[in-house]
């Protein structure tokens, strides 16, 4: 009995070591998959995770360009600051060094450097300047400024200082102002060195051939310089070769030629020139009158205001006699004045039959943008300009211009022009800077009659951008400019326009070209 007993305890012992082998066995097995399986998920998720972040690198995320004028308007941006600071600092720079604080504006000019860099670099990148970059340059930029402040440098000696230098600076700008616009009018009314052999050519006829200088004294007697029924124009210029151009152009787009006559009137050593030119040569039957501005006696300092200032600046009166053309023509009641850089395209003589309405001058409008308004023109911080004269009103211009010489002596403008030279002579006035037009404006505001712009089509001496339409519709285009087209570096595309009214196979023309 105890034997079987201790067999069926061992038996009973055996059986349950094998289920627990198989229990262990089994939970091994599972937790074998469940690593295989995490691992497996882990592997997943690091694949999932690299391929998001590579795309993540290629998607083109919106990059909002920086708009430099809106950043600088905010109040708290980072560019603002800099931009005051740098201004600030610029000021102390000067005071620094008139009171030989040569180390402290180092110091300022350095920093500026270091500001200007990189408001520079954010401008390339379009992107705002960010604090980490602003605040140590905004800090030491303000530690200078107070210390500059600590050296007396306060805010009363900064506008003292930068006062005068502002004024300094002024004068100087104004200087070369006036001096841009001598040397920029002395080469547009220049001729080309190997055309004033013509000039030498032409006076030398005069002085060899009688014939010619009766012919002269013959035609000053002619009736038709005086006939209202004519078509009479006026150019008062030097330059032999615009002249011929515009006299030229003119006739060729008339159909009755004959009934024009122009009126010249030039400086005396060109007088001989002019004249031998104009009698020498056929324009189509028209009459051709050449006066010099000495013969006009009357056109003295004590008539004029402008004479005894042209006299010290030593500037022409021919770019003057365009306010006294009822006193040089006394006889005549209608009259177109042309400029010597114009070309004419289509017949005038219509012009002669427009109504001005009563006004003195008939001429374009330049006003289709802000530039040409009046102030752009005047000065009217003046009050004797302001209360009487609409800064907003019209500009117009010169070149092309219908004058009724009844209205105008009527209205008595030459006596208005000599008003506002007077004014502008005033100690302090300053009505105006430079030319002739600001004096035209006044003289003839409120009597300017307006034309179609079709009539006259200006900025050929300087602006390419014209349209090709608007030049071909014109009656009147004006070289206008310091880019003459008789002059070498005139705009290309529009020199043809002048030459073909010159006859480049003129003997003299010939010669003198290729001499």
């Amino acid at each position: 009995m105890r034997r079987r007993a201790a067999d069926y305890r061992r038996r009973v012992r055996r059986k349950i070591s094998i289920w627990i082998w198989v229990f262990l066995g089994l939970f091994s097995v599972a937790g074998f998959v469940l690593i295989v399986l995490q691992h497996n998920y882990q592997d997943q998720d690091r694949v999932e995770t690299h391929v998001l972040e590579r795309k993540a690198r290629n998607v083109q995320v919106p990059h909002t360009k920086l708009n430099l004028t809106n950043e600088i308007a905010r109040p708290n941006s980072y560019t603002r600051q800099l931009l005051d600071q740098m201004t600030l600092a610029k000021a102390y720079v000067v005071l620094a060094k008139e009171h030989n604080n040569l180390h402290l504006a180092w110091q300022l000019s350095s920093k500026i450097r270091t500001c200007q860099s990189l408001l520079s670099k954010a401008a390339m990148n379009e992107e705002p300047i960010m604090e980490e970059e602003a605040e140590p340059l905004i800090t030491t930029l303000s530690s200078l400024i107070l210390k500059s402040q600590d050296h007396h440098y306060d805010i009363a000696t900064t506008m003292m200082t930068m006062k005068s230098h502002i004024q300094a600076l002024e004068e100087r700008a104004n200087a070369a102002t006036v001096q841009a616009a001598f040397f920029g009018q002395l080469a547009a009314e220049s001729v080309p060195k190997n055309l004033h052999c013509v000039n030498v050519k032409l006076l030398a006829d005069w002085f060899s051939k009688k014939t010619i200088r009766d012919f002269v004294e013959e035609k000053k007697n002619s009736p038709r310089l005086l006939d209202n029924n004519l078509y009479h124009f006026c150019l008062f210029s030097d330059n032999l070769l615009a002249v011929n151009a515009v006299v030229n152009s003119t006739v060729s787009n008339t159909d009755h030629p004959k009934q024009l006559v122009f009126h010249v009137v030039t400086s005396e050593p060109n007088y001989a020139t002019m004249e031998a030119w104009f009698v020498t040569n056929d324009f189509k039957g028209s009459m051709i009158e050449v006066q010099k501005v000495q013969d006009l006696t009357w056109l003295n300092a004590s008539y004029s205001p402008v004479v005894g200032k042209l006299t010290q600046k030593n500037e022409s009166l021919l770019n003057y006699l365009r306010f006294y053309i009822p006193e040089i023509y006394p006889h005549l009641e209608k009259i177109v004045f042309l400029d010597d850089d114009v070309i004419v395209q289509k017949d005038l003589t219509p012009l002669f039959s427009l109504d001005l309405h009563g006004n003195v001058n008939g001429a374009v409008e330049t006003c289709l943008d802000g530039f040409h308004r009046l102030y752009k023109y005047l000065n009217f911080s003046n009050p004797v300009l302001s209360s009487k004269i609409d800064p907003q009103g019209c500009g117009w211009a010169f070149g092309l211009n219908v004058f009724d010489l009844v209205a105008w002596r009527n209205a008595n403008v030459t006596g208005v022009y000599h008003y506002w030279e007077e004014q502008n002579s005033n100690v302090g006035s300053n009505l105006w800077k430079l030319g002739t037009l600001p004096a035209g404006l006044l003289a003839f505001y409120g009597r300017t009659e307006p034309l179609d712009r079709r009539w006259h089509v200006l900025g050929l001496g300087f602006d390419v951008g014209i349209d090709n339409r608007l030049i071909e519709s014109a009656a009147v285009i004006h070289f206008n400019g310091n880019l003459k087209p008789w002059l070498k570096f005139a705009i290309g595309k529009y020199k043809p326009l002048w030459e073909r009214y010159v006859d480049m196979g003129h003997p003299y023309l010939v010669d003198c070209v290729t001499s």
